[in-house]
């Protein structure tokens, strides 16, 4: 029986949420978390309603995984552990190298160091992977039938063209993606989470330990950070319009992505930790709909009811894929699991819980900057 669970980064935005259910669920959790200034702010003991949301519930330990101090003391005891604590942003792994490595490969080294020396009572480990191990997805060739298009060509978004191509310039019909893929991202943040799905399948099942991963799409919902300017396009174009900044749409605005509840993300997850048919299996999580970016835009501006320009700047980061969406056939046929909130009504609780939220200043130019001066940004 699993009755105590360890979640690290479980301050987070996804960790929170399941903290709140699992302790409903009559679970006892340990948070392990180091509330990063970059999520949780500057103050985020007094400040940071996620981690207030929580302090009281569960037993907290501020630490990281990247200490075998911190990992040893909330590993102690459990019964299960779900590893969400990983360094987020697709842009920003592209130039902070080590500290993404360091974090997202080497703490969960370290986690599976210990479960493999040290002796515990984990009986399950769920991994949050990530659909950016994925890169540009699965499509389909006229000819060829499915094929994997490698990264795009710089030359050609520089001159506008951000469509995907094949090797010999076919247009290609975009498929969802299903688990037996091709590996192959397009990022370290997508490379790094790769190696932490691989290492948590490979390693637990020669100790005993059931392994579950999940790829999960673009989470939103109420309760994501609103001050991170690095993650989260509903957050960053939401503190735009707030601000009356007008968003700024980049490359030419067709790009998309698969949106996927927070609450939907929650039940995938718990049934992966109670549902033994989870057992060594890699789950995508999402909604197995592509809704993109210019869509984005304009419901969230007629949710506000905030009238603010929309530009396509043409811009487009080095690491960024162009479509991904999941095909959800495994995860409904093992787990019974079904995205109940569409995006309409998603981005209604959404957008609905933020404007309860105090107005977040616009970060998003510092961290283009950044970008830029790095020469990821074009």
């Amino acid at each position: 029986m699993i009755k105590k669970i360890l979640i690290t980064g479980g301050a987070g935005f996804i960790g929170s949420h399941l903290v709140h259910n699992l302790i409903d669920k009559g679970y006892k959790i340990t948070v392990l978390d180091n509330l990063s200034e970059q999520i949780h702010g500057s103050d985020p003991e007094r400040t940071s309603p996620l981690y207030n949301s929580i302090k009281d519930k569960v037993r907290f330990i501020k630490g990281t995984v990247t200490s075998r101090e911190d990992l040893e003391k909330s590993i102690e005891g459990q019964d299960a552990i779900v590893h969400f604590a990983a360094e987020t942003g697709t842009g920003q792994s592209m130039y902070c190298i080590e500290k993404y490595t360091e974090v997202n490969v080497q703490g969960t080294a370290l986690m599976l160091d210990i479960l493999v020396n040290r002796k515990n009572s984990v009986k399950k480990v769920i991994v949050a992977s990530s659909r950016s191990i994925y890169g540009e997805g699965m499509y389909k060739h006229p000819e060829l039938g499915v094929v994997y298009p490698l990264h795009r060509n710089k030359a050609d978004m520089l001159a506008g063209d951000f469509d995907v191509k094949y090797q010999d310039h076919h247009k290609l019909e975009l498929l969802p993606t299903s688990e037996d893929s091709r590996i192959h991202p397009s990022s370290v943040y997508g490379i790094t989470k790769q190696v932490q799905e691989q290492m948590v399948m490979t390693i637990c099942p020669t100790i005993g330990i059931a392994p579950v991963a999940f790829r999960y799409q673009n989470v939103y919902g109420p309760g994501q950070s609103l001050t991170n300017p690095y993650t989260g396009i509903l957050s960053i174009f939401s503190n735009q319009i707030r601000n009356k900044d007008g968003i700024k749409v980049f490359e030419d605005g067709k790009e998309s992505r698969d949106f996927v509840f927070i609450d939907d993300v929650i039940d995938a997850t718990v049934a992966g930790i109670e549902n033994e048919k989870a057992n060594g299996q890699i789950f995508n999580v999402g909604t197995s709909i592509a809704t993109d970016v210019m869509t984005v835009a304009k419901t969230l501006i007629n949710a506000y009811g905030i009238e603010v320009p929309v530009s396509v700047t043409g811009n487009f980061r080095l690491g960024d894929i162009r479509h991904n969406f999941a095909d959800l056939t495994k995860i409904k046929a093992k787990l019974g699991f079904e995205p109940k909130i569409d995006f309409e009504r998603g981005i209604k609780q959404f957008t609905e819980w933020v404007l309860q939220q105090d107005v977040q200043e616009n970060k998003l130019n510092d961290s283009l900057e950044e970008m830029k001066a790095k020469g990821l940004l074009k």
